[in-house]
């Protein structure tokens, strides 16, 4: 039997997100305002549009099947992304929006980004734990902690990563700047 799911699709011009809750989950704070989190990441990220991306609500033993798969890693983990497009489809600076590759879509289709899991469970754990923000020493509620999982989540979809340290510092920035925005 297949576990029931919430669907809905969120227009945010030029952007459809296609939110998907899975049977149990609580978004805990309105699925819209998820949404827009995601909306401001990829503006930000100069993603191409008019595009499409998926948010997936989940919890912590889907998170770590989905980890173990394709990752090979253990256990559970917040946020998993996976993007449709190569880092080069997106432009090097956040503020080079404007100057965003253009793909050549049919009349009527967007160009679907990728998708982007968040374990809602492990979220809530990190944020009343104290664990949550980029630093895992923050104390936050559950809703930002989702706000920033997803905006993180967003970033990756759109070529931004953390491996060296000076990656990691842009990527933080702007997360910064999109979660007091």
């Amino acid at each position: 039997m297949t576990p029931s799911v919430t669907e809905r699709a969120i227009y945010l011009s030029p952007w459809r997100i296609d939110v998907t809750i899975r049977e149990g989950i609580d978004p805990i704070i309105r699925v819209s305002r998820l949404a827009r989190a995601m909306a401001s990441a990829l503006d930000a990220a100069g993603a191409p549009s008019p595009a499409s991306i998926g948010l997936i609500l989940a919890d912590d033993a889907e998170l770590a099947e989905l980890n173990r798969v394709h990752l090979g890693g253990d256990g559970p983990t917040d946020v998993l992304s996976f993007p449709l497009l190569p880092p080069g489809s997106f432009p090097v600076s956040p503020l080079a929006a404007a100057a965003s590759p253009a793909f050549a879509t049919p009349p009527g289709r967007r160009l679907h980004l990728g998708d982007v899991v968040v374990s809602v469970e492990r979220a809530a754990e990190q944020a009343a734990a104290g664990r949550g923000g980029q630093t895992g020493d923050v104390r936050w509620s559950v809703g930002d902690e989702l706000r920033l999982l997803i905006t993180h989540g967003t970033l990756h979809v759109c070529g931004w990563d953390h491996a060296e340290p000076a990656e990691e510092a842009a990527m933080r920035a702007l997360e910064r700047r999109l979660l007091a925005g």
